[in-house]
């Protein structure tokens, strides 16, 4: 079965220092980004002292990605 990222050339983006024997994460679905953008302005919303940092992750995938409506 084809991915629909199956065409970006992973090893051509410039990805942060690894060990080689690490896996790369896969990309997230665009569900996941949405259950990840509700998680993010949860914490952002409920006064944790990681908020601003939950907020302005929120934020950045909320500019990446449609909305779900």
């Amino acid at each position: 079965m084809d991915h629909p990222y199956d065409h970006l050339d992973l090893d051509a983006v410039d990805f942060a220092p690894m060990d080689h024997t690490a896996e790369r994460l896969a990309l997230l679905t665009l569900e996941e980004a949405h259950d990840l953008l509700q998680l993010l302005q949860a914490i952002a919303q409920g006064g944790h002292q990681l908020s601003w940092q939950a907020d302005r992750f929120a934020r950045e995938i909320a500019a990446r990605i449609p909305s779900e409506n």
